[in-house]
Order: structure tokens, then sequence, then C-alpha cells
């Protein structure tokens, strides 16, 4: 299993699959990420956490814990 986190600055990822439970689940998804979305690592922060991500055409930073639940291929 692949998750968002391990995808390298510069690199776009498909969203497979959602983890997680109840509200983190439902707030990522409020994020629009969503299965079968594309998304783009744009940054990361200098110590690591958060990372940028282009989204649906828009700009979002997500924590690693966050992007531990978002598996992409």
């Amino acid at each position: 299993m692949k998750t968002l986190r391990q995808i390298k600055v510069g690199s776009h990822a498909k969203v497979v699959k959602l983890h997680g439970e109840g509200a983190v689940k439902r707030r990522i998804m409020d994020m629009g990420i969503t299965k079968g979305v594309d998304v783009y690592v744009r940054k990361v922060a200098p110590l690591g956490d958060p990372i940028e991500l282009t989204v649906r055409n828009y700009e979002l930073s997500i924590r690693l814990s966050d992007a531990e639940m978002i598996e992409v291929e």
C-alpha cells in the first residue's frame, strides 16, 4: 500500500482509497480529496510537516498524519 505521504515533491498521484474513521475521513473528503481525484505534491515544509498539494485546481496543505490515511497509486 502506497500512501500520499510517500509521494515525492513534483509528482502526481491518483487517490485509490481513504482510510480512517468518522470525522477525520469526512474532513479529508470535505477538502476535495476523494476516490479517483488526481493530486500533485507541490512542496514540503522545511521541517517536513505539513505538505502542500494541488487538488482540483486549488492549493491545500495537510498534515503528514492525514496524508498517511490517503492510499494512492
